[in-house]
């Protein structure tokens, strides 16, 4: 069920689905230019990513796209192509507050993939927690064969999903990688028939959504910040995580529902 629709500029709409909106899907809506990342669309980006990090009652959030052959192509090079260097120097802080913003979302995230996630596109993708992928999707980071290297996130994101030798080899070699190899490589995290990357997407953020939002958040919360430290370092994380937690009105109903034999009621704090 759909509860409602917002548009962010031209090119970004965010939609509500379930009861009171809990999953969110962040649409990519630049059909005419495979979602090409432009200024404008990143500045649309960066404001729905902010206006959702800010909703409490979002617990899930979905990146789709609008595109029958593309998730998105990565940055606009015709827009680009046109800019002089001052004026890139000016673009680049528009630009990374999309990727940011969608890496900083507090809630769970998922990018449903299908066709083309190309360099900004798949960086896009990276910064979500979770990537499903169906069986047209096409990734990789070709920025080096135009000269520049992965500027969204791409060298840092991907080596922590495969490993650096393989993000070295992916990213040296601006290779473009189909669906099966990439799920075999994790560089997408679950595999589906064609057409139905969007509809699984959405089901797992039904799925991941019924459970406490207050957990959901400071467990993502646990593993993002957590992730590169030494145990010793990255148990004090989870430690400061946990007792966000274990003092929350949902700890208290997730306790109370599981003796009582019934769904949680989560308050949310």
């Amino acid at each position: 069920m759909t509860e409602g629709e917002q548009r962010f500029g031209e090119h970004v709409v965010v939609r509500r689905h379930g009861t009171g909106g809990r999953v969110a899907e962040l649409v990519l809506d630049r059909p005419k230019a495979m979602n090409a990342v432009s200024s404008e669309l990143a500045r649309s980006i960066g404001a729905a990513c902010a206006e959702l990090g800010a909703d409490r009652g979002v617990r899930v959030t979905v990146l789709t796209s609008t595109h029958a052959r593309a998730f998105c192509v990565g940055a606009d090079l015709k827009e680009r192509n046109s800019l002089s260097d001052a004026e890139l120097v000016r673009q680049r802080p528009l630009a990374r507050s999309a990727y940011t913003g969608v890496l900083e979302l507090p809630m769970p995230t998922i990018a449903a993939v299908h066709g083309y996630a190309l360099g900004g596109g798949y960086e896009l993708a990276l910064a979500c927690d979770l990537i499903v992928a169906d069986a047209t999707a096409v990734v990789g980071l070709p920025e080096v064969s135009v000269g520049v290297i992965p500027g969204g996130g791409g060298t840092q994101l991907l080596p922590r999903r495969v490993g650096a030798a393989r993000a070295a080899e992916l990213v040296f070699t601006a290779r473009r990688v189909a669906a099966a190899e990439a799920a075999g490589l994790g560089l997408v995290d679950q595999l589906v028939a064609e057409g139905e990357d969007r509809d699984e997407a959405l089901a797992l953020a039904g799925r991941i959504a019924a459970n406490s939002p207050v957990g959901l958040r400071a467990a993502k919360r646990a593993l993002r910040l957590g992730h590169g430290l030494d145990l010793r370092a990255g148990l004090e994380v989870e430690d400061a995580a946990w007792r966000s937690v274990a003092f929350s009105g949902d700890r208290a109903e997730g306790v109370a529902a599981f003796n009582e034999k019934r769904a949680p009621a989560w308050p949310g704090e």
